[in-house]
């Protein structure tokens, strides 16, 4: 499940636009930056900064830059990025609020993308917000938090991959590849799960069952909400005439369009699963329930001519010639046995039981 926490941008009210508040969680380890430079060539360097002045040497470089920072919470270090970079302040405002939803925004000198890079462990799903700045020959991904999915791309980097002929625009589309990438996995985790709850549901459904069912339904809706306006994003990025992103990168920004498209879909097929699954639920346990019911109501059917017979043989009157037959006893005994064995057969018959 999603972490269940209240962000508070009520602290915001009041404050000019531009001003620089963090909205969300504060990471218990201190800002991290580390750099990858590299070019088409021989020439690569990779290092972690401890003084994000340094960052200053990359922002007019002819190679390919890509600078990482983990932890947003940092107002110096963020102003700092905003003057080095020719950042607007609005953008900045936006990079240390962690609500915002996906959303693609274009300026001169670069473009600012927000989208939601997703995990699943141990059955919950954790959100967290990734944005990208594109400039010329550089881009700037900044995360809330140490840890990320963009593993694979470093090592293509490091192997000197086909990554490292195109620019920094190439590595836009790459970092937004790989967390789309990662939906499919969340997905298909998560539909294995809905699939092991709705055989449950068939077999043994119980009051978790319900939980489990709704929780699974939270989570689908952030699932939505995370990654629907992504394919938004995407189709700006393909109609831009940015000179950013070359005509040959926009090819592939089209690939990860359809790739949300089937994210999107896988989505909304879960959730139509279990939308039905709470009344397959329903009906499963109606199904019991009447099958309880009707065992019952065949015990009370069987019983009634018995309960007759007992009755009748249970008055107080003086002269009932039966009871001074010596064989009466038995014979009321197997004639009760007799009624039932015939009721048994006739319901076998008709399929009742």
């Amino acid at each position: 499940m999603f972490p269940h926490r209240f962000i508070k941008p009520s602290r915001k009210a009041g404050l000019p636009p531009g001003s620089l508040v963090h909205i969300g969680e504060k990471p218990g380890e201190p800002v991290s930056i580390t750099v990858m430079d590299y070019d088409a060539g021989d020439s690569f360097r990779e290092l972690c900064l401890l003084d994000p002045d340094t960052i200053s040497q990359y922002r007019d470089s002819q190679s390919t830059t890509w600078i990482n920072i983990n932890g947003i919470h940092d107002t110096d270090v963020i102003r700092m990025i905003g003057s080095l970079f020719s950042i607007h302040p609005l953008t900045l405002e936006d990079l240390m609020n962690t609500t915002q939803r996906p959303k693609l925004e274009e300026f001169p000198s670069y473009l600012f993308i927000v989208l939601r890079m997703l995990s699943r462990q141990d059955g919950e799903i954790r959100s967290e917000q990734v944005s990208l700045i594109l400039t010329e020959n550089c881009v700037i991904s900044l995360q809330e938090r140490a840890g990320d999915v963009f593993d694979p791309i470093r090592t293509r980097i490091r192997n000197k991959g086909r990554i490292r002929s195109y620019g920094s625009d190439f590595l836009c589309y790459s970092l937004i590849d790989t967390i789309v990438d990662a939906y499919f996995g969340i997905l298909e985790s998560l539909g294995d799960d809905i699939e092991t709850l709705e055989t449950t549901l068939l077999t043994d459904p119980n009051p978790e069952t319900v939980q489990t069912i709704r929780s699974f339904k939270r989570d689908l809706i952030m699932l939505r909400k995370a990654i629907w306006p992504l394919r938004e994003v995407l189709s700006a990025i393909e109609r831009t005439e940015t000179p950013l992103i070359s005509a040959k990168t926009g090819i592939y920004f089209r690939d990860i369009y359809d790739h949300t498209i089937q994210v999107i879909d896988a989505i909304e097929s879960l959730r139509d699963i279990t939308a039905g699954m709470l009344d397959l639920y329903l009906s499963t346990i109606s199904f019991k329930m009447n099958e309880v019911m009707k065992v019952l109501t065949i015990i009370a059917t069987i019983f009634i001519p018995l309960t007759f017979i007992a009755g009748v043989y249970g008055m107080n009157f003086a002269y009932m010639p039966e009871l001074e037959w010596t064989l009466a006893y038995p014979a009321v005994l197997a004639l009760m046995l007799g009624i039932s064995l015939l009721m048994l057969a006739y319901f076998r018959k008709k399929r009742w039981i």
